[in-house]
């Protein structure tokens, strides 16, 4: 424990109780408090709280304490939908009315355009918010274990643990999986098949992935397993084809002692190797292994905001950097003369290439290496000759790698298009683009992830004449 950090003449220690007023969130959904300028993060805390806390940890300049008990509510406070959302890690802002929480994520993007990219007049457009901000995941991973009592138990992590929170209902999860983890219990029970445990290496079913197509009501359930094969698979199947709109059930196979939830190879035990779903009227087809966006109807909001950014009259060369299985490039494809797309992932590439053919697009090429890798490399190649009108980066939440922005700045496209997971590494990429050479000219947030403090940002930069 750290000395010398003193509160009204008292040294704070670990347990000390405070009764503090909440004034702000970070960026990862906690209250923060003060005691005389000593900064307190309290998990679960909302602006406007009145809370009684407990001292967990103490460092030099900030601190982090346990919420005990609400004193006085904020006015954004209510009662969350999931009864174990404290608990999990899943949502982190269940407990925030949803109209405070797109302000929160609002303000979220233009302090990190501010405070990081050092931009003072932000042209920021309303975020985009869903009318239904429950049930919207097409895609889950439930990790399976076993309670004090040898049960079978499936849920989701506790927070920063991997401690399983025992449940089989998620109020972000697309419904009907309460159905599909029971049938697979069962069918664990029925045939003593172990469940995986991360402390010894032993057990077989690590967890069970399912993936929903919202248009076309396919359902696809994967069982991530520490072994080669199930027993008795014809059980299982039999148990889940029951399941309307079953239309894959696969095995993936993970036997090595990670965290890492999925493995790179798989087998089918009853159906396609895959399901298939549509955003706007690209259809794209879904593997286990498949990175797809979560929420369909936002991701088709995002998408159409991208391409209206991008505002493609048909003669154009657009690149798709960080492209995965082609969802925005195929998107782009319809109105431009020519997309490239780059992914470092060789499985989605190939997913791309055959998403490009199911929709009949043959003016979208797709390229297998890292972005800052292949890009300046065929630049090189070009010397300096390759164009490209409209460039649209998706990256990862680390953002931009700096020999590809550079190199973006060298082909001096008309225009950025950048869709970003993360504000502040988005902002850190956005001053650099706008040193050199580009104006910020649209902004609009979108929330693919409610409850949660994850957003979406979609930003347009125009090159300077």
């Amino acid at each position: 424990m750290k000395k010398g950090i003193v509160y009204n003449g008292k040294e704070i220690k670990k347990n000390d109780t405070f009764i503090v007023n909440i004034v702000d969130m970070t960026t990862e959904g906690e209250g923060v408090a003060k005691l005389d300028g000593y900064t307190l993060f309290v998990k679960d805390a909302l602006v406007g709280d009145c809370a009684k806390v407990s001292i967990m940890k103490t460092k030099k300049n900030y601190g982090y304490a346990r919420l005990l008990e609400i004193m006085t509510p904020s006015p954004y406070r209510v009662e969350p939908a999931c009864s174990v959302a404290r608990k999990c890690g899943g949502c982190q802002l269940q407990h925030c009315s949803y109209a405070h929480q797109l302000v929160y994520k609002q303000d979220k993007i233009l302090n990190c355009l501010m405070r990081i990219g050092g931009f003072a007049e932000i042209p920021m457009e309303p975020i985009m918010g869903m009318e239904e901000p429950f049930y919207y995941r097409n895609k889950a991973q439930f990790p399976v274990g076993k309670n004090k009592d040898g049960e079978i138990i499936t849920g989701f992590y506790a927070g920063r643990t991997h401690d399983i929170i025992d449940t089989s209902h998620c109020a972000i999860q697309a419904k009907g999986n309460d159905k599909l983890l029971q049938l697979v219990k069962e069918y664990m029970t029925e045939c003593k098949v172990e469940p995986y445990c991360e402390k010894t290496h032993t057990g077989l079913v690590r967890h069970i992935l399912t993936r929903v197509g919202f248009s076309t009501k396919e359902i696809m359930v994967c069982l991530i397993i520490n072994g080669n094969e199930i027993p008795n698979p014809q059980v299982l199947v039999e148990k889940l084809k029951s399941i309307s709109g079953m239309t894959s059930i696969c095995l993936n196979i993970n036997k090595e002692r990670t965290n890492r939830i999925l493995g790179d190879k798989g087998k089918t035990l009853w159906g396609k190797d895959y399901i298939e779903d549509y955003i706007g009227n690209i259809k794209y087809q879904i593997s286990p292994l498949s990175f797809y966006q979560v929420n369909p109807i936002q991701t088709t909001r995002l998408y159409e905001t991208a391409l209206e950014y991008a505002d493609l009259d048909g003669d154009e060369i657009v690149w798709d950097l960080y492209c995965g299985i082609g969802t925005i490039s195929l998107f782009l494809a319809q109105k431009a003369k020519q997309v490239y797309g780059v992914e470092i992932v060789s499985q989605a590439i190939e997913d791309a290439k055959q998403n490009a053919v199911i929709n009949g697009i043959s003016n979208a090429e797709f390229f297998v290496g890292a972005a800052e890798e292949v890009l300046p490399k065929k630049y090189e190649e070009s010397k300096g000759t390759m164009a490209a009108d409209v460039i649209v980066v998706d990256p990862p939440r680390k953002g931009c790698h700096m020999a590809l922005l550079d190199t973006i700045v060298k082909m001096n496209p008309k225009k950025v298009v950048y869709v970003s997971c993360d504000p502040a590494t988005l902002a850190r990429d956005l001053k650099y683009l706008c040193e050199n050479g580009y104006e910020l000219k649209r902004v609009r947030g979108c929330d693919m992830f409610p409850n949660s403090f994850h957003v979406e940002t979609v930003c347009l930069l125009t090159r300077i004449k």
